[in-house]
């Protein structure tokens, strides 16, 4: 995490210095809809837009935590904890919906990260079944094993296309990494191998797939790309500032992706897409995150666009760098 952190800060640095924050140009569009308060959630590195339950969002810790998923609520209150059993938290860095092999909500983890770029020859993904009723439960979870083509690698993006349910990993590296497709049929009693198909920007740290999977999204720290096809991009958007940007979903309507970050008492946003790549899904009457955009009367469209915000949190990340660097510097001596 120091390290990412790091990067983090390095990049807003060089912005700060040498042009306005991209996600500048959103303007009044982008509004925090909720914000984690639970102390249990200081890491928040994956999110998943309920299929079940309208309005819950489902996300995890990083590194060092139990293997749990929370179910968050629309006020950002944790509702349930949902404990893989038999699994094994690593370095969680994704989480994506999909279904399991009878066509049932499920929800897909990813064991994927690997700090050390290398150092692991395999990788795990763990697939739940996503509760009818939420409520505290230990649900057993069913684990893949996986494993590149081209040699082990770092990854935080872990896509599921909901026509096919096929699993894509896209790796983080910072001179750009790849686009990786799983198998078509996982199996539980091998490794599955992950075949590279297209190329994507460098450091990436999360990506979803539309609810109808007419387009896909990947997300770095300050920018996300859309794509109708892996290597086929058709837009890009800004995002907000944010402590550690590390997940992105798809509202369940569709028009809009939510972003979250982690550190403690971490913000979900709601940016807008660009009409052109909003994809046809039927709007819906539910005003929760989880699903459609908000009205003008709707609380969260009334809190305060990220245009202030950017403009305390850049000047926050240029102070936190110049301070890792004295910092770095010092060590040195």
């Amino acid at each position: 995490m120091w390290s990412r952190l790091v990067t983090v800060l390095t990049v807003l640095a060089g912005i700060a210095v040498g042009t306005a924050a991209p996600a500048l140009a959103l303007g009044d569009r982008a509004r925090v809809v909720l914000t984690i308060r639970d102390p249990r959630v200081t890491e928040s590195s994956g999110l998943a837009a309920s299929v079940l339950h309208p309005g819950v969002l489902y996300t995890h810790n990083d590194s060092g935590d139990a293997p749990r998923v929370f179910a968050i609520g629309p006020d950002g209150g944790v509702l349930a904890v949902l404990t893989l059993g038999g699994a094994s938290a690593r370095d969680w860095e994704a989480m994506a919906a999909g279904r399991d092999d009878a066509g049932r909500p499920a929800l897909f983890v990813g064991d994927i990260g690997d700090n050390l770029h290398g150092a692991w020859p395999s990788v795990s993904v763990y697939r739940v079944p996503e509760p009818s009723t939420l409520r505290d439960a230990t649900v057993a979870a069913t684990r893949y094993r996986l494993r590149y083509a081209d040699g082990a690698r770092d990854a935080e993006a872990l896509l599921v296309d909901p026509r096919t349910n096929r699993l894509y990993v896209a790796t983080k590296e910072d001179g750009g990494g790849g686009l990786y497709r799983a198998p078509a049929r996982l199996r539980t009693d091998r490794v599955n191998v992950l075949h590279r198909v297209a190329s994507v920007p460098p450091t990436i740290t999360d990506g979803a797939f539309s609810p109808d999977g007419r387009t896909f999204v990947l997300r770095g720290y300050l920018d996300a790309h859309v794509y109708s096809a892996p290597g086929r991009e058709v837009a890009s958007l800004d995002l907000p500032l944010q402590f550690q940007g590390e997940s992105i979903t798809y509202t369940r309507d569709g028009k809009d992706v939510l972003v979250g970050s982690e550190g403690a008492g971490s913000e979900v946003w709601r940016v807008p897409l660009p009409a052109a790549v909003a994809p046809k899904a039927p709007a819906t009457s539910s005003r929760s995150p989880g699903m459609q955009a908000p009205e003008r009367t709707d609380p969260a469209a009334s809190g305060p666009s990220h245009r202030g915000r950017d403009a305390a949190a850049l000047l926050a990340a240029v102070g936190g760098a110049a301070l890792l660097a004295a910092v770095a510097r010092r060590r040195r001596r």
